[in-house]
């Protein structure tokens, strides 16, 4: 059984684990055999390595995200990871902020061990069981409620001032238009990432949205449903016209040429997520 390190959070760079993560933040996790981590990335853009063996690091501007896969309870090379790159700041004069640093642990097994605490200059980072990254919330059982409610609650602040814009006698295209880009821009966001993985009452509470801008527009609006399902199929696309994608290689053709090869799933979780969820979808049309 696999169990899973992540989440270090710190004020220049970041680390992660995951499931660490150091701005520097680290992220400890359970995954299919993968090539080594890349590292050098531009600020404003994100690197990320394909399918790993044991630990890699995400880039995003000043944050850091150190990723790390544990098997048999032997963290020591996620431990080293974290080590060198605290080195690497202190040899090039940069300082990791460790009370902004956290850690979040992924781990499904029925009996957990008690993880040892990551140092960071003699400091104990923090173990959380929630985290924000680059907008999305990911949690340590990997569910969705907490990112969709936040969504919800960014959207429905929003429909205040769709309700004026009504009172005001605009017509229903403005409104829509609106509706699209300051409300419906904030629940679709990341909708390829959480999207397969969410429960039907995150599903209910995200429809909510749609119902009351619908009632307060006046006319239909898309299905929640219907963009993830196209968002995901253009994802896909764009992916397998891609050879330098990290994850090209996960869309393998059939020797027929007119389907592709499906992901050996072994749980429910991992089945819904995007890459299993999109060849299915590819498959079926």
């Amino acid at each position: 059984m696999v169990d899973f390190t992540i989440l270090a959070e710190s004020v220049v760079g970041t680390c992660e684990v995951t499931v660490t993560y150091v701005s520097c933040r680290s992220f400890k996790e359970e995954q299919p055999n993968q090539p080594d981590h890349q590292e050098g990335c531009g600020e404003g853009s994100v690197k990320m390595a394909d399918w790993i063996t044991t630990n890699h690091i995400v880039k995003f501007v000043d944050d850091t995200t150190v990723v790390g896969l544990i098997r048999n309870d032997n963290d020591q090379d996620y431990r080293e990871e974290v080590e060198q790159l605290v080195g690497w700041c202190r040899d090039n004069s940069l300082i990791l902020n460790v009370e902004k640093t956290k850690e979040i642990i992924v781990d499904f097994r029925k009996n957990r061990p008690r993880h040892a605490p990551l140092l960071i200059n003699n400091s104990a980072v923090e173990v959380v069981s929630s985290t924000k990254f680059l907008g999305v919330h990911i949690t340590d059982n990997l569910t969705w409620t907490a990112n969709t409610t936040s969504l919800v609650k960014r959207a429905q602040k929003r429909l205040y001032f769709l309700r004026r814009m009504r009172r005001a006698r605009l017509p229903p295209p403005i409104l829509t238009t609106f509706y699209r880009s300051t409300i419906d821009s904030i629940r679709t966001s990341c909708l390829t990432v959480w999207g397969g993985g969410c429960s039907a009452a995150d599903w209910k509470n995200v429809r909510r949205v749609v119902r009351t801008a619908e009632w307060i527009i006046g006319g239909p609006l898309p299905s929640i449903k219907d963009i993830s399902f196209q968002r995901c199929m253009s994802r896909a696309c764009n992916i397998i016209r891609d050879p330098s994608h990290p994850h090209h290689g996960l869309f393998s053709p059939l020797p027929s040429g007119k389907r592709f090869r499906s992901i050996r799933c072994r749980s429910s979780r991992f089945c819904k997520s995007f890459f299993p969820a999109a060849i299915r979808l590819l498959n079926c049309c």
